[in-house]
């Protein structure tokens, strides 16, 4: 089946929010708050949207508090999550990410940039100051570096759609954390940078480094995706055992640029058809890093729920590919 480009040219306006509103009304389906702009002007110093939790409340999460919202009190919120400590000096990690379960409104996640995710459960306390679970791989054997920290910081969390499962993004991997109902290590491990530590240097002198890339889940659970730079994103299949992934690019032609196939077919479906039939040898996300454009860079993309049908923001445009 061949694969659909939509491409819309939305230029990026600083337009400030009046009200969230069009909240779904179909009590069977949910969604993320999306905004444009600058959020505060709706949530004052709440922080950014980042889920709806039920028709009536979502969250909103800044660098050290998570919020509760409802969507017909705009004045004021319900501080759930607070990581300041009494001396500023005395911070050792913020708050990346907030996800509320995408079935149980009582319960959320949220990552920090020590690498770390925090399920919490709202009818433990008022201030959920302590966790239900929290899940965090074991520290790697050997010696440190000054960048260890920095590229453990998750930037984006999203729960699969039954919520079983937890997808994570760092910066250079992107992580199927383990069942929510056992402690143990990540389902599967995904490579998105690993080409770019020799250049950790580099990124950090440009503040590369902490560009926050998101993640996103497709809704039978079978695939994931992530950002990279010169527009480009990966598409992962997180079957158990699987290595086949796909990398394409966010442009009005996604063919012009020629990056290396995997070895053998792909079974991804006729999304990742549109991957380039270049060389192996060719440069791109897949092979040497000289060939990337760090100042072109696809941080927020989102699956559909339901369709094989993601939608990519690159710079003033977006995207929506559908297969």
């Amino acid at each position: 089946m061949a694969l659909t480009l939509f491409v819309g040219l939305l230029t990026v306006q600083d337009k400030k929010i009046k009200k969230v509103c069009e909240v779904n009304s179909d009590p069977s389906k949910t969604g993320a708050v999306a905004s444009s702009g600058n959020p505060t002007a709706c949530l004052g110093n709440g922080g950014v949207p980042e889920a709806i939790s039920s028709l009536r409340t979502f969250i909103s999460a800044d660098d050290l508090r998570i919020n509760l919202w409802n969507l017909e009190i705009s004045n004021q919120s319900f501080n759930i999550v607070d990581v300041k400590p009494e001396k500023m000096e005395d911070l050792s990690e913020v708050i990346t990410s907030a996800e509320f379960h995408p079935t149980h409104c009582n319960m959320l996640a949220y990552s920090s940039s020590k690498g770390s995710i925090r399920l919490i459960d709202l009818r433990q306390s008022a201030l959920c100051d302590s966790h239900s679970k929290l899940f965090e791989e074991p520290e790697a054997a050997g010696p440190k570096s000054f960048f260890t920290e920095i590229i453990a910081s998750v930037s984006d969390i999203k729960f699969a759609k039954e919520g079983r499962y937890l997808l994570s993004r760092d910066y250079m991997t992107l992580k199927v954390l383990m069942d929510i109902n056992m402690d143990s290590g990540p389902v599967s491990t995904f490579q998105v940078h690993e080409y770019l530590k020799p250049k950790l240097c580099d990124l950090y002198e440009n503040d590369s480094i902490f560009d926050k890339f998101e993640c996103c889940i497709s809704g039978n659970g079978l695939r994931a995706a992530t950002g990279s730079y010169s527009n480009m994103f990966r598409v992962f299949s997180v079957s158990p055992g699987s290595t086949e992934s796909a990398t394409l690019e966010a442009s009005r032609n996604p063919m012009r640029r020629h990056v290396p196939v995997p070895s053998r077919p792909s079974r991804l479906g006729s999304i990742a058809r549109v991957v380039g039939r270049g060389s192996e040898s060719a440069g791109g996300v897949d092979g040497s890093s000289n060939a990337l454009d760090y100042k072109t860079k696809l941080l927020h993309l989102a699956w559909h729920p339901n369709e094989n049908s993601i939608a990519c923001a690159a710079g003033n445009s977006l995207y929506m590919y559908y297969a």
